[in-house]
């Protein structure tokens, strides 16, 4: 059987609102099962994904991820209930993640926060609780309310929370709680271990295997390899400065490229840190080529355990938009 699969606005939301509507438009008419966004300083995720129904037929809709620091968890029910509501016909597939500093501290002016774990298994809780219609107090580490009730009314199909997640405890969290999980930034080669780890946490808390579906985001590009690798290696350089995408970078054999980034990222000398970031590591997550080569990079994916491939359209060359519609096309189910 075919996996389904997604696609993704995150690669480019810089374009503006309206191609997250065209390329919405083309993933419907392509066969794609599923439309995602992103949220950090760009395009608001909730309104972008309620015009995209509106404006394409028959995609689950999408969050990945948004950083649940910026919303209390009684606010992103109400967000994923109105989405909902909106659009009864559909799933409604709530991605959070527990982000990064630079996100919410620096560009947001919300504090990062402590014992990421436990904040996220109480996120997860409190939301779950909010979306049951029900009356909701919680008095916990991380989030205090009192006598909460949806002002939404939802049918048998209630939105689904998914936890964006990249190491082992995090991971296992994911199985243990979650409707399912998203990775990212990560080779196919990694893929195995990450559903292993979310395969022990479903196991521990004596779920099904299978409970918690396994969703990643696959970064490829049917382009011309120079009108990529320089934005590939800023991309990479971007997220292996940031601790927990540096871990799984390591544990995913690139732990050179980590250290020669840091290294040079230290020395306050960009030009080195871009330079560290190989060209193994580029053909490995930024996967760029013909539709030949971008289509098996998918399947990788998908035979290395992803249940739902969302593919990434890397939009580098004279004209994006372009290279997003050949990159889908090259990608379609």
């Amino acid at each position: 059987m075919t996996a389904p699969r997604g696609v993704t606005f995150a690669s480019f939301q810089a374009l503006g609102p309206d191609k997250a509507l065209t390329a919405a438009q083309w993933a419907s008419e392509l066969g794609y099962s599923s439309f995602w966004t992103a949220e950090t300083t760009g395009p608001e995720a909730f309104s972008t994904l309620a015009a995209v129904g509106a404006a394409a037929r028959g995609l689950d809709l999408g969050t990945g991820v948004l950083a649940l620091q910026l919303r209390s968890p009684s606010l992103t029910a109400m967000g994923a209930a109105t989405l909902a509501a909106l659009h009864p016909d559909r799933e409604v597939l709530v991605g959070v993640g527990i982000s990064s500093p630079v996100v919410t501290s620096r560009w947001h002016g919300v504090p990062y926060g402590d014992r990421p774990l436990g904040r996220v298994r109480e996120f997860v809780e409190v939301f779950k609780a909010c979306l049951s219609g029900e009356s909701v107090s919680h008095n916990g580490d991380h989030y205090q309310l009192s006598r909460f009730r949806l002002g939404v009314r939802l049918g048998e199909r209630r939105p689904r929370i998914i936890i964006g997640a990249l190491n082992e405890r995090m991971l296992r969290l994911a199985g243990e709680v979650a409707d399912g999980v998203l990775l990212n930034y990560l080779p196919a080669s990694a893929v195995p271990w990450c559903v292993e780890q979310v395969r022990a946490g479903e196991a521990a808390a004596g779920r099904p295997a299978g409970s918690c579906t396994v969703y990643a985001y696959v970064h490829v590009g049917v382009c011309h390899r120079p009108d990529g690798i320089d934005a590939a290696r800023k991309d990479l350089f971007s997220y292996v400065v940031v601790d927990a995408y540096a871990n799984a970078f390591r544990r995913a054999g690139f732990g050179d490229e980590v250290d020669a980034v840091a290294a040079a990222h230290a020395a306050k000398d960009r030009d080195a840190a871009l330079a560290a970031v190989s060209d193994a590591m580029v053909d490995a997550i930024d996967i760029m080529g013909d539709a030949d080569h971008v289509r098996a990079a998918v399947q990788a994916y998908v035979d290395a355990g992803v249940d739902h491939p969302v593919v990434m359209p890397l939009p580098w060359g004279p004209d994006r938009m372009a290279v997003v519609r050949a990159t889908m096309e090259a990608t379609v189910p």
